[in-house]
């Protein structure tokens, strides 16, 4: 090591799935395969490129009132951020600053890892169950926060509010993040816990549900209290986060429910009958309340099931691991790329 490497700032960096430049079945993102709203579309036509020259609003208040409309919420309890990743990030460097360690599940999304080793922040991983389900008395031991998904990932397992309340009840004195990426799909929001917790931080983003992932749109929703320090540090941080592109775009997203509620039941019908498909062809998963299934299949190398699928230009996700080697995160496109999913399954375990 070099003298002036032992005063950088090292990590091992999350690793995205593959973004493939050409035309394929991309299963492997969990990106919603339909388009985002009509009213983005007309946004980005009649944009006034004059307005480029000029910073974005800091404060992107034009979304948050929008957002806070949407859920119900005052202005002041909305941090918006480019994309759940960067508000996620934030989070971490403002809330998680104790020598005890914040506790996620050992199983559940790697940037988290990232994250608190990036920024020196002790952590523990309380390991999933048999199941693949969080055990709730894991986090009831003294820590300096606690953070999951829900559902999680790569599970696509969600649990409900009397559960996530249980765990907020035993973590009163720390901050608690509900990361949301993908409730959309599953059931009630932890929202509906917030005028009973002040320390509870509930993330979502635009990126699955709103069909806007190569937009970067991610919000926090939480207390008065918490969101002040969330953009005390980002003005500290960068002010000038999102664009102005972006910020139009989202407001017109948030504004077409209706859309909104049609694309998001399509994917469920879809991953309803791709559940039962799933199932016919012996795979087994968990019940899946996300846009994405976890299978496995117990005659069938998950690594060479998904080796076979990429060679003809269908892609889904392998994470390997102790535990997940031998499944396939599937992500849920549109009937007819799910109907091609099984073409090539029926064919390729016939063979």
């Amino acid at each position: 090591m070099k003298e002036f490497e032992k005063n950088i700032r090292k990590a091992e960096p999350y690793v995205p799935g593959e973004q493939p430049q050409r035309k394929v079945i991309k299963l492997n993102t969990n990106e919603n395969p339909y388009p985002p709203a009509p009213g983005v579309a007309k946004v980005l036509k009649e944009m006034d490129t004059d307005k480029m020259r000029l910073y974005p609003d800091p404060a992107v208040g034009k979304l948050v009132k929008e957002l806070a409309d949407f859920y119900g919420v005052n202005e002041n309890q909305v941090f918006v951020g480019v994309g759940s990743d960067d508000v996620l990030a934030m989070c971490f460097l403002t809330f998680f600053n104790s020598e005890k360690p914040i506790l996620f599940p050992d199983l559940t999304y790697s940037f988290y890892k990232v994250w608190a080793e990036l920024f020196h922040i002790p952590y523990e991983c309380p390991k999933l169950d048999e199941d693949f389900r969080i055990k709730r008395e894991d986090y009831y031991k003294e820590n300096g926060g606690v953070i999951f998904p829900n559902p999680n990932a790569p599970t696509s397992i969600f649990e409900d509010l009397a559960f996530v309340e249980d765990i907020l009840t035993h973590n009163q004195d720390v901050v608690v993040i509900v990361d949301e990426a993908y409730v959309d799909f599953a059931g009630k929001s932890a929202m509906e816990l917030l005028e009973r917790y002040e320390n509870l931080i509930v993330v979502q983003t635009f990126s699955k549900a709103r069909s806007m992932a190569g937009m970067r749109i991610g919000y926090a929703i939480g207390s008065p209290l918490l969101i002040e320090y969330l953009n005390n540090a980002k003005y500290s941080f960068n002010s000038y986060t999102m664009s102005i592109p972006a910020i139009d775009c989202g407001v017109e997203a948030v504004k077409d429910k209706a859309y909104f509620e049609e694309t998001v039941q399509k994917i469920i019908d879809t991953r309803e009958w791709a559940k039962e498909e799933l199932s016919k062809l012996g795979f087994w998963f968990p019940d899946s309340k996300a846009n994405f299934i976890f299978a496995t299949h117990p005659e069938y190398n998950a690594k060479e099931l998904f080796e076979a699928l990429k060679a003809h230009d269908i892609y889904v996700r392998y994470f390997g691991g102790a535990r997940t080697k031998e499944y396939l995160r599937i992500t849920i496109g549109t009937r007819e790329e799910m109907e091609e999913l099984f073409a090539f399954l029926g064919e390729y375990m016939q063979r």
